[in-house]
């Protein structure tokens, strides 16, 4: 029984994979840079969406799509940014899939835009395994999650392109140690950016948003970044 579950999930991970081949080629057809984020409920993964959206439209035509397994309380907050925003009620799923992503886009012209942000569902597990035809997969936790995080759930952070340590203000206040949090990164993905910053007070936002602007002029310039 175990292995006959073990070739369906298979399966299904080579569907969702050709599919999401097909939308990455798709998005560099019409020259849009797909961001993926990643992390556990409670990141402050919304908060920063909203404020890269509203920072990047400076830039660049930009629109979202949320995952939730219920309610539209945080397309409705991104929405906030004055950027399009269509929400994906997964249900009893955990994580988004290309399929969710194509019916998503479908008939949306928002979706042809420069930048195009994917909030994934709350969830550091089976996230981390769906390509969602994505240029770049960022992983978010907080410091109040703890430093060893990255040793936890080392899938998200393994096949991710950037690591973000979000409410850096409350560092101090909660004890977090910065070093073996970089360290606990570094052993399960030793190249990957690390950037801290907080949402909330600013610090870090600016780094963030150039890293993306960066990523997004190299998938103009025809350098584009894969799963």
């Amino acid at each position: 029984m175990t292995d006959q579950i073990v070739e369906i999930q298979d399966a299904i991970l080579r569907k969702n994979d050709a599919l999401a081949l097909a939308l990455r080629e798709r998005f560099a057809q019409r020259g849009t840079f797909v961001l993926n984020l990643l992390s556990s409920p409670g990141s402050g993964k919304t908060t920063l969406l909203e404020e890269t959206l509203r920072r990047a439209q400076a830039h660049w035509q930009v629109a979202a799509l949320v995952g939730d397994q219920a309610t539209e309380n945080d397309s409705l907050r991104l929405a906030r940014s004055g950027a399009p925003v269509r929400q994906i009620s997964t249900g009893a799923e955990c994580r988004l899939d290309a399929t969710m992503i194509e019916k998503a886009i479908a008939g949306w012209s928002a979706a042809d835009c420069d930048f195009l942000c994917i909030e994934n569902v709350g969830n550091l597990i089976c996230p981390a395994e769906y390509d969602l035809g994505e240029n770049l997969r960022a992983v978010l936790f907080s410091v109040t999650e703890g430093e060893d995080k990255p040793l936890k759930y080392p899938l998200a952070f393994n096949t991710a392109h950037v690591a973000v340590i979000t409410k850096i203000d409350l560092a101090e206040a909660v004890g977090f140690d910065r070093g073996a949090a970089h360290a606990n990164i570094r052993q399960v993905h030793p190249d990957i950016p690390i950037i801290e910053l907080s949402a909330r007070t600013g610090d870090g936002v600016e780094q963030w948003t150039q890293f993306l602007d960066g990523r997004i002029k190299e998938q103009k310039a025809g350098a584009t970044v894969s799963v």
